[in-house]
């Protein structure tokens, strides 16, 4: 397979993750479908994990990647691959950010009412053997909003598995586009063919 044609398929698998990854962080803002203030959202999500790491940072190298996957287009070249390696570091680097935020707003849990109408994280400085995640009928210490720790494990969860795939697919570009800038993307070779 070309280098061009697998930086282009690549591409075409981030897009759809990032908007997901953009989906997942907005839906955060909202527990249980519900609109709450601004000190009763839990801190982690203000971080944006989903909308900066797994979507921005990934949307800017995908579009590289789809130009210099593109016939004919200024990017389908050795310099075009070059530049897509470059731009998938810094997708790596959104990718990472959104796993470590994603992995902290699991550990910490979200911010609730247990009852006494102040929002407060519950599950803080629990330890590996008493946490939340793996002892559910904990969850309902959580009165306010309704199912924030289901939402919040849950979309968190999907977060961390988005940056974890897109920086495995970012990784496998990185080496993908050092293939492409030293041997080249197979674009030329094609439209020779196609000229004769």
């Amino acid at each position: 397979m070309c280098t061009g044609k697998c930086a282009k398929c690549t591409a075409d698998l981030l897009f759809p993750l990032g908007l997901l990854a953009v989906v997942g962080n907005i839906l955060l803002f909202f527990p249980n479908g519900e609109v709450w203030r601004t000190e009763e959202i839990t801190e982690k999500i203000w971080f944006f994990p989903g909308v900066i790491g797994a979507g921005l940072l990934a949307f800017l190298p995908a579009s590289i990647m789809r130009a210099a996957g593109l016939e004919g287009s200024c990017c389908a070249n050795r310099c075009g691959m070059m530049l897509s390696m470059l731009m998938s570091v810094l997708g790596v680097a959104g990718a990472l950010y959104c796993m470590i935020i994603s992995a902290v707003g699991l550990q910490d849990g979200p911010l609730c009412d247990t009852g006494d109408g102040i929002f407060i994280y519950p599950f803080l400085n629990s330890t590996t053997e008493e946490s939340y995640l793996s002892n559910q009928t904990s969850w309902a210490v959580c009165v306010r909003p309704k199912n924030v720790v289901m939402w919040n494990v849950v979309l968190f969860s999907i977060l961390l598995s988005i940056g974890t795939l897109e920086a495995v697919l970012l990784l496998a570009q990185i080496v993908n586009g050092l293939i492409g800038c030293l041997c080249g993307t197979c674009m030329n070779e094609n439209l020779q063919t196609q000229m004769e």
